[in-house]
């Protein structure tokens, strides 16, 4: 059965990629033992047999070295959402976050990253083949907010190079609401504002003093719960709280690609939009993308549209 098939009963295909052995000799040269690749698209537009989004899975055999910050005495965990289909709203990525609380600083991470470097550091190379599955990261976005030096810090790995910036703590303008819910049994006071091109509610607990957030929401008379934008492509809440922890607040001792926020979303915007193309700009690498039955996929390396945004629209603006 052809592509073509699969399209017209909203199968969702899997491609697969793979470098060729002389780039992954050369890969081994950079200190990249092996990587694998497994390139997804995502096909929920039946009727157009539209490509709506394009992933590559990248697993590497061994975790960069960190170096510590803070101590943190509080976690909470949250559930993040976001949709990578605004027309249908067919499509949501998931991934467990966690913010890190200390007295000089927090940290907004993704938890799975942090269980998958764990399991990596135990296995052997075999062993990581053969649980590759288990193995997937999950966003590779990391905020930092240093309050008494008055900057954020966002770091995130986009293909295999790590990009950061840094800015002035931002202003939420809160408007406290009339609106009351509750999370973990918690009963939490709501609150809106508008911020980088979204409209934001939120709801925060004010028996957990800690003006602190998910992602980059902070300034409100105790720790922000749950968030969601108005359009309903973004999402979070928290799901766990650890109120004596003691585990380190670290980032990853890697080379940064410093940039600017504008710059950022700029260079994610162009993976994005062609990330097979763009592993092979920036690495040299050679990727082959094919069907079920094993023909070459001419279309894989054509940009295609978003048919999202990011979390922060105004990304766009001169």
């Amino acid at each position: 059965m052809g592509k073509d098939y699969f399209r017209s009963i909203g199968v969702v295909l899997c491609y697969f990629a793979f470098i060729n052995l002389k780039q992954l000799r050369v890969m081994i040269k950079r200190t990249i033992p092996f990587v694998i690749l497994c390139a997804i698209a995502l096909l929920p537009d039946i009727a157009n047999a539209k490509v709506l989004h394009r992933r590559l899975n990248i697993l590497q055999s061994s975790v960069p070295d960190s170096k510590s910050l803070a101590t943190d005495n509080m976690e909470f965990i949250y559930d993040f959402c976001y949709s990578v289909d605004t027309v249908s709203n067919s499509i949501d990525t998931r991934d467990k976050m966690m913010l890190q609380i200390s007295p000089e600083m927090s940290k907004f991470s993704s938890y799975t990253n942090m269980n998958v470097d764990s399991l990596i550091n135990t296995m052997s190379p075999d062993e990581i083949v053969a649980n590759a599955e288990k193995l997937v990261n999950g966003i590779p976005m990391i905020i930092l907010k240093d309050y008494a030096a008055g900057k954020f810090t966002h770091s995130e790995k986009i293909c295999l190079d790590w990009f950061k910036y840094e800015e002035p703590v931002p202003e939420f303008e809160w408007e406290l609401v009339d609106s009351v819910t509750t999370v973990l049994g918690y009963e939490c006071k709501g609150a809106r504002c508008s911020f980088r091109g979204r409209e934001w509610m939120v709801y925060y607990c004010e028996e957990i003093p800690v003006m602190d957030g998910p992602w980059k929401f902070h300034g409100l008379p105790g720790l922000i719960m749950a968030a969601r934008d108005a359009n309903k492509e973004y999402a979070f809440e928290c799901i766990s709280i650890n109120s004596h922890s003691s585990r380190d607040i670290t980032v990853y001792d890697v080379p940064y690609n410093n940039t600017t926020r504008k710059k950022f979303y700029d260079t994610l915007h162009r993976y994005d939009t062609n990330p097979f193309s763009y592993y092979q700009t920036t690495t040299g690498g050679s990727v082959t993308v094919t069907d079920e039955a094993g023909n070459p996929d001419l279309t894989a390396f054509d940009p295609m549209e978003l048919d999202y945004d990011y979390i922060e629209r105004d990304w766009r603006e001169k």
